[in-house]
């Protein structure tokens, strides 16, 4: 599995501190230094079976200054959204765990990363 962490945040470290308390392997990508393409955002998005609108940190100040809280939420401004996580990584909501079934999770929670675990698991 792989891990997308920004090492400044809270819920990442402890998402790796519970990785690591389980003997998981897992790589750590540091998206803000190796930043997601936008197809690598996209297949990322298929894995969650989310939206980008569901994964950007809207409260972020490149949020503000984009004025994404005004852009609209549907498929024909999609692509806008995933430019607008690529072009600044710092609005992806993290940790995001890929684990190795094919789907994704959004680890905010030791609920979550106990859930990416168990699909590693299989």
């Amino acid at each position: 599995m792989e891990i997308w962490i920004n090492p400044a945040c809270s819920k990442c470290r402890s998402a790796l501190t519970l990785l690591d308390a389980e003997g998981a392997e897992y790589t750590v990508r540091r998206y803000l230094e190796d930043v997601p393409g936008e197809d690598e955002i996209r297949a990322v998005l298929d894995r969650l079976g989310l939206e980008p609108w569901d994964i950007t940190r809207t409260q972020e100040a490149a949020a503000k200054e984009l004025g994404l809280k005004e852009w609209p939420r549907d498929a024909g401004s999609r692509d806008r959204w995933i430019a607008a996580l690529a072009g600044h990584p710092k609005l992806i909501q993290r940790p995001i765990i890929t684990a190795d079934d094919g789907t994704a999770l959004v680890a905010r929670s030791e609920e979550a990363v106990r859930e990416a675990l168990s699909r590693s698991e299989r």
